[in-house]
């Protein structure tokens, strides 16, 4: 999910105004809509009985005591990339997720996968006021807090909103569009990563320790986000502040369920990606700035449609007059042919039927055209294609249904969003050193090989 920053508001130093807080969210709610993830930073002086000297050691290293430690930054000189197998699909399950090993000793946690936020965190033992139900056992977070001052803490504050009452520690709550928040404090813990060359890595890392949490409509059962996207704060930015990887980071989800998700640029040839440039413009969220809408080859007429690759979304989203336009065309296409709108179906918002359940994709995508997103780099143009298994489901109805929806009706105003069904079967690339994205069509269902281990 992408999100923004609002203003900073001051409570008062202890726990129990919590609730009032959540009231004021839901007050918030009720005359806001927005599919985005809003980050307040509430400096709430969660109580320390720590001292000086304390402080001091948990701060004392970045890394875990480990003869790999060295070993591994000497390997990632000539390149090295950290890969993670990803489990989940668009449909049913509705989203992907990845397995971190996080604390010492390293514990497992399912976290959802999304490249529209940046801050990661895990439900949290601190203890907790309010957690949903989790695959874990809550996190026990490290004595190691993340002071207010640090760079990590400033970077999710709006300009000028960044106030240190309680300065020994940073304080955060994020709100989803769906309804659903996270509230807690920054901690800095071990997490326990595998280079492709088999090289282990153990660095610390700062992330989200929420111990007050309300599920939004979309829940589902996890133990917190795993945040990539390019502030200050996600995990990929923190490993490359420390020289462990290049701010590289690319997924591939399978069409067929799983996946995976790399952090690093050797498990690519980068020849044979078709690239094309961040906005410079948009610039807190992976967009390839505005594009043209295509169908079936030809241009819909509708152009300056500003786009973001999101994992955090399971569909895609345009806004009002790009989906009603789309679904006028998709239509008309679909004319005369054996489909009849399946109004019964409340998968998605619009689903047909044919004379017989649908068993896969394959029975129906003949009816369909491809969709393009025509992205332009100076004189260049590059195109980025919808096939229908990029944008079509089977619901458990046994109808095809459309995985594009009217982001205007969820908040999203103009801004529109790439989710995970239009980036199946696809390696996708963003590559904030170079301030380009990437993609090809490529195998998600196998895990890639670094390019580097025989070198």
């Amino acid at each position: 999910m992408t999100h923004f920053i609002n203003p900073q508001h001051p409570f008062n130093s202890t726990i129990k105004f919590i609730r009032s807080i959540h009231n004021n969210i839901t007050d918030m709610r009720k005359g806001e809509v927005g599919f985005v993830l809003v980050v307040v930073f509430l400096l709430l002086g969660f109580s320390s009985a720590s001292t000086d000297d304390k402080y001091q050691k948990w701060r004392k290293s970045m890394f875990s005591p480990d003869s790999t430690t060295t070993s591994s930054l000497l390997i990632n000189r000539a390149g090295s990339s950290i890969l993670f197998p990803v489990h989940g699909n668009v449909y049913p399950t509705g989203y992907y997720n990845v397995t971190l090993f996080v604390g010492q000793p390293a514990k497992p946690y399912f976290l959802d996968l999304d490249t529209g936020s940046d801050l990661t965190w895990l439900q949290c033992d601190a203890p907790c006021v309010q957690c949903t139900p989790a695959p874990h056992p809550l996190y026990r977070p490290s004595n190691d807090l993340v002071i207010c001052k640090d760079p990590i803490c400033e970077s999710l504050h709006a300009p000028g909103e960044h106030k240190c009452e309680n300065p020994e520690q940073c304080d955060y709550e994020v709100e989803y569009a769906d309804g659903g928040s996270s509230l807690g404090v920054l901690v800095r813990d071990v997490f326990a990563f595998n280079y492709t060359n088999g090289v282990r890595l153990n660095p610390r890392l700062a992330l989200g320790c929420g111990y007050d949490q309300l599920p939004g409509t979309s829940y589902h059962p996890l133990d917190g986000i795993l945040g990539l996207g390019r502030g200050k704060s996600s995990v990929l930015s923190q490993l490359h502040n420390q020289n462990l990887v290049r701010n590289v980071i690319g997924h591939c989800l399978s069409g067929q369920g799983g996946g995976y998700l790399f952090f690093g640029d050797d498990l690519y040839d980068s020849s044979r990606v078709v690239w094309t440039s961040m906005s410079s413009d948009y610039t807190k969220h992976y967009s390839p700035g505005v594009a043209e809408l295509f169908f079936s080859g030809k241009s819909s007429g509708l152009k300056n449609l500003l786009m973001i690759f999101d994992s955090g979304s399971s569909y895609t989203y345009l806004n009002s007059q790009a989906y009603e336009a789309l679904t006028f065309m998709i239509k008309k296409e679909l004319t005369g042919k054996s489909l009849k709108e399946a109004v019964d179906d409340q998968t998605l918002s619009l689903c047909w039927k044919g004379r017989k359940p649908f068993k896969s994709l394959r029975d129906v995508k003949k009816y369909f055209k491809t969709i393009a997103l025509s992205f332009t780099n100076g004189r260049t143009k590059t195109l980025y294609e919808l096939t229908p298994e990029a944008y079509l489901i089977i619901s458990s109805k046994g109808n095809v249904c459309l995985g594009i929806l009217n982001g205007s009706e969820v908040g999203l105003h103009d801004l529109n969003l790439i989710g995970d069904i239009s980036m199946q079967d696809k390696m996708v690339i963003f590559d904030n050193d170079k301030q380009m994205i990437g993609w090809i069509p490529a195998n998600c269902d196998r895990l890639p090989k670094s390019r580097t281990m025989y070198i």
